[in-house]
């Protein structure tokens, strides 16, 4: 079984920021793959999926960003899933807008949700997509920049990237994550 965590703030606040972009991801897949309704399981909304590689777990924490590890953990220990088969999609400032990083493990790079996940697992050997969201721009702080909405002209590119993203966990969960990596870094 694979489980694959799309971060994000719950409530309606928050819908469409950059910082949701994980939750939009997990949003892709649950249209095109999953099964049934969600169901509030795991301090998070939880959905059944089939990405042709097995069974799958589609996971949105609803702890907020800063605490995703509660949920995380709850998953991957009641399923008993090894940290090879879970994959955290999440944003990323670091990363030019649109662009997709995946990785096999390393650390947060100052992302709090990851952050969290880490402290709660006690590792850092799990999968990661990050998505681009880019920089602050001058005279703004990164809280402010990642709650903010996308301006005009990153909302396309942004909604490719979300469906590459959506490409990309297909892959890991059936290929693997070099055959990911390789495909979509």
């Amino acid at each position: 079984m694979k489980l694959i965590v799309g971060l994000g703030n719950p409530g309606r606040k928050y819908a469409e920021t950059r910082h949701n972009l994980g939750y939009a991801v997990v949003a892709e897949l649950a249209r095109k793959t999953g099964s049934g309704n969600p169901k509030g399981k795991f301090h998070g909304e939880v959905m059944e999926a089939d990405l042709g590689g097995g069974k799958s777990l589609l996971l949105s924490p609803t702890t907020f960003m800063n605490l995703s590890g509660t949920s995380v953990s709850e998953a991957r220990d009641f399923y008993k899933i090894p940290n090879e088969d879970l994959l955290v999609v999440c944003d990323d400032l670091n990363l030019p807008v649109a662009k997709l990083r995946i990785r096999s493990g390393g650390s947060a790079g100052g992302q709090k949700g990851l952050e969290d996940i880490i402290r709660r697992l006690g590792t850092e050997e799990f999968s990661r997509l990050r998505i681009g969201i880019g920089a602050p721009p001058p005279g703004w702080n990164a809280r402010d920049f990642v709650l903010a909405r996308f301006t005009e002209e990153e909302k396309t590119p942004i909604a490719e990237a979300i469906r590459r993203a959506a490409e990309a966990v297909v892959v890991w969960a059936r290929e693997g994550i070099l055959v990911a990596m390789n495909g979509y870094n």
